[in-house]
């Protein structure tokens, strides 16, 4: 079996921002070599995610304003954010989203169903933080 490890980095401009990394999700596999098998994408920090879903404006609208609803910024809310933090709300999103992906490799590409895309979710940007590409398989 091969293993092929690729990282992405990020420094967000916005504390909340879905990006889109389909693309670079695929150059990874592209450049492991590997044919059949999946490729795991998961964020490295517990205030981001990884998703897949559909690459549509108004959907992510929608996203957000639903994390508001189920994880509003509202420091004073969460116990968290008594020790000098005021980042609950994302960590919560972190854990309403998900924090990695597996998508399965056929013929060398990524297969995924009619619309689907990889995401980051950043939930507390404005600072480094990064992605591991991890593609196993033959």
């Amino acid at each position: 079996m091969k293993s092929h490890t690729h990282y992405l980095w990020f420094n967000t401009k916005q504390r909340q921002e879905i990006i889109d990394i389909t693309d670079e999700v695929a150059k990874a596999v592209e450049g492991s070599k590997v044919g059949e098998e999946m490729v795991l994408v998961s964020a490295m920090h517990i205030s981001a995610s990884v998703f897949v879903n559909d690459h549509e404006s108004g959907l992510w609208h929608d996203i957000l304003g639903w994390l508001d609803g189920i994880a509003p910024w509202d420091p004073k809310r969460y116990r968290h954010n008594e020790t000098g933090e005021d980042n609950a709300a994302a960590h919560l999103r972190s854990l309403t989203v998900g924090h990695e992906v597996i998508v399965p490799i056929t013929k060398g590409k990524l297969d995924f169903g009619p619309w689907q895309r990889v995401f980051y979710g950043e939930w507390d940007g404005q600072r480094k933080k990064r992605v591991i590409i991890k593609v196993l398989g033959e």
